[in-house]
Parts: structure tokens; sequence; C-alpha cells
């Protein structure tokens, strides 16, 4: 079974797997690497956030409301957007999960894993996401390195993981590194970076940091609009990714 993966800009991503279509912390307008804006989004199926600064709640309630998508979240924060009117219908249980909780999406299995970070609302949360085949992918949400990394990598079979690389408001390149090898995923696709001046403007540091520390971690480098294909044991690359 083929997934594809689109990085839509700093921690914003599209999955499209098993006919379904699932937007993670959809950040389109004011994201200075988007190219693509909310009214642009017309088909989704569930629209997930990790947490509600600005920059990774984005859109989703406009986004929510335009196509009836719902929403996963951690309650607090699913709360915190029916009080600004998304219907409550639309929230994924009624109420969001909360961290260590899973939840199916259609074929796909949503387990929402501790994050280090702060949030507005709630927690901040990452997703482990089992496709239908059993693929797994992990978007780690804004965080710092973490010990209890070392437990997800033994309890999920981790295949690409989405990680934040930029520094000043997340780990930088040497603790995502470590995070890999904590992790045990194949294959990393660094995020969170280039977005804003502030943060690391490349992902060099973050490969040499992998080379420097020996993490058997292949390094997936793609620039915002890029689509992956990911595959049980393949990776494949689509529309120019290096």
């Amino acid at each position: 079974m083929r997934h594809e993966l689109t990085w839509n800009g700093h921690s914003n991503f599209t999955l499209r797997t098993d006919g379904l279509t699932i937007l993670i912390d959809p950040f389109f307008d004011g994201n200075p690497s988007a190219a693509l804006s909310a009214k642009d989004i017309t088909k989704v199926d569930y629209v997930l956030v990790t947490h509600d600064h600005g920059d990774h709640v984005g859109q989703a309630l406009d986004i929510c409301k335009a196509t009836g998508a719902k929403l996963l979240a951690i309650v607090e924060t699913c709360a915190k957007l029916v009080s600004k009117g998304l219907p409550q219908a639309q929230v994924v249980g009624g109420i969001g999960i909360n961290i260590g909780g899973s939840v199916n999406l259609g074929s796909v299995r949503a387990t929402m894993v501790q994050a280090v970070h702060s949030s507005e609302s709630g927690l901040p949360v990452g997703y482990v996401l089992t496709l239908a085949d059993g693929y797994t992918l992990y978007h780690a949400g804004d965080t710092a390195v973490f010990a209890t990394m070392d437990i997800y990598g033994k309890l999920f079979s981790i295949d690409t993981a989405l990680l934040p690389v930029g520094g000043t408001f997340t780990m930088d390149a040497r603790q995502a590194a470590v995070a890999c090898k904590l992790l045990r995923c194949k294959q990393v696709i660094p995020m969170h970076w280039g977005s804003f001046p502030v943060l690391e403007k490349n992902t060099r540091a973050f490969g040499l940091a992998l080379d420097d520390l020996g993490v058997d971690t292949s390094l997936v480098e793609c620039a915002p609009g890029q689509t992956v294909a990911l595959q049980k044991n393949v990776f494949s690359e689509d529309c120019g990714c290096d």
C-alpha cells in the first residue's frame, strides 16, 4: 500500500492514505513557507492539532467548518475550539482524547503521545499514526528531546518520524539526532525549520549530528510543497525531493 505525505512548511503536513486525507497542524495563512492558503483546502477527513499555538492550530477551525472534517486534539484544546464555533459533532469522540489514548480515524490508528513544550490550552502532544498496512508515522509536534522517546521506540516500530530541528522553540539539530536514536526510527523528515528568521536555516547541522552520533536513521530532505511516497520498507521520492 502506498501513502503520500506532503510537507506544507513549518510543522504542517498532509497525509493521504487508503482514501483518507489527514491534515496535521494546518498552519497555512501566515506561514511564510506554505504554497497554499486555507481556502485552497477543500477535501479533508480529519484535522489533527498538536497544541494551540497559532503556528500549529493555524486555520483548523476554518478548515473544519468549511470541509466538515473532524478535529482531533487534546480535550481542552477541543473544548476551546468548540467555544469558538466548531460544532461538537465535528470533534472526534465528541471530546477528543488525552495522552496515552488511541482512536481509530477510519483505517488509521492515532495514538496521542507526550511532547515537552507549552500550550495555551491543555498540554502539547505528538501523534503516532499506524496506517492500514502497519506503516507507522510519528509527528512529534513542538518538543524538546525527552527520555520517554525511548519507550515510544520500543512500543512502536516507527517507519518515519517528523521531528522539529529548528531550535529556539524546539529541540535543535543535535537533540533531534538523539531523539532519532531513542525512537529507533527508520527515517526522519525534519520540520519546524527555515520558516521564520530565528529558526535554523537548513538541515545541514542535523545531518552532521546524525553522522557524528552514528545514528542509523535515514535523513529525508524535502522542501515545502513537496510530496513523498511512503511504503513499508520502501521510500520513494516524488515531486523533486532530494
